[in-house]
């Protein structure tokens, strides 16, 4: 996998809570510069990114009901076209956890669906896995498919675990094939990045993208140019053609005098 095809399955991500204006435009145009799929940031710099990235392929990501998802479904839909109408052009969302602990799937699964129908916007339902037992998240996955998400994803980054290739692959068996997979939190090196994508995950959400896009360049092997032959010496073939010219000269040289002597012979 080259380093461009990498960076495009991933979401560069800014979210923490005391990151500086001069940080989240500088992890904008680094997401520009790398040719990142989004990048990822909280609500209020959204319309900053949308600037920052026009002309771009990047898109815009943010964040919704984040990083609970104890916001009430109206709050949520809300949030979501807001961030639309800045230029937000993906969403990840945070799941009720209270609602499908308590086994109220109705409501998490019309939770997602209004987060989903309030914008044109692919939504990524933020599980946080770390939360549920293998039950639990194989029916949030089944409840994010039904209520029309384009991705499952495992975690926020801010609770107690982070992304697993043990989730990722239980997610993947949770889902269609046509519902796509995003680990996030906690991914630092390029072998959980290839780990994570291994196990089924389409995306990924990282902070620490420059260091494991870095290992990947320093993984290419160094290129061996072959030696050139060496050029044949002209003087050398010259010489060599000169010598073969005189002995067929001679030859027919030969041949013309004896011919004549036969025929002076017979006259």
């Amino acid at each position: 996998m080259t380093k461009q095809q990498l960076a495009a399955k991933i979401d560069h991500t800014i979210l923490k809570p005391n990151a500086t204006f001069a940080e989240i435009r500088e992890t904008i145009l680094y997401a520009r510069e790398i040719g990142a799929a989004s990048v990822c940031l909280n609500p209020a710099y959204v319309a900053m990114a949308a600037n920052l990235l026009k002309g771009s392929s990047t898109l815009v990501c943010t964040v919704i009901g984040f990083p609970l998802g104890a916001n009430s479904t109206f709050t949520k839909a809300k949030e979501a076209q807001n961030a639309y109408r800045y230029g937000a052009r993906e969403l990840d969302m945070v799941i009720n956890l209270s609602a499908l602990k308590s086994k109220d799937y109705d409501y998490v699964q019309n939770d997602i669906a209004a987060v989903v129908s309030a914008t044109p916007a692919p939504v990524k339902v933020i599980l946080e896995n770390c939360y549920l037992t293998k039950n639990e998240i194989a029916i949030a996955c089944t409840l994010a498919e039904k209520a029309g998400a384009a991705f499952v994803k495992t975690s926020t980054g801010f609770g107690t675990g982070n992304a697993t290739v043990a989730d990722v692959k239980l997610m993947r068996k949770s889902v269609s094939a046509t519902m796509q997979i995003k680990a996030s939190g906690g991914i630092g090196s390029l072998k959980e990045a290839q780990a994570m994508l291994a196990a089924g995950a389409t995306r990924l959400g990282m902070s620490r993208t420059a260091a494991v896009l870095a290992e990947l360049d320093a993984a290419k092997p160094a290129t061996v140019k072959k030696a050139a032959k060496p050029a044949a010496k002209k003087g050398a073939a010259t010489k060599k053609a000169a010598t073969k010219a005189p002995v067929k000269k001679a030859a027919t040289a030969k041949s013309a005098a004896a011919k004549k002597a036969a025929i002076k012979k017979d006259s």
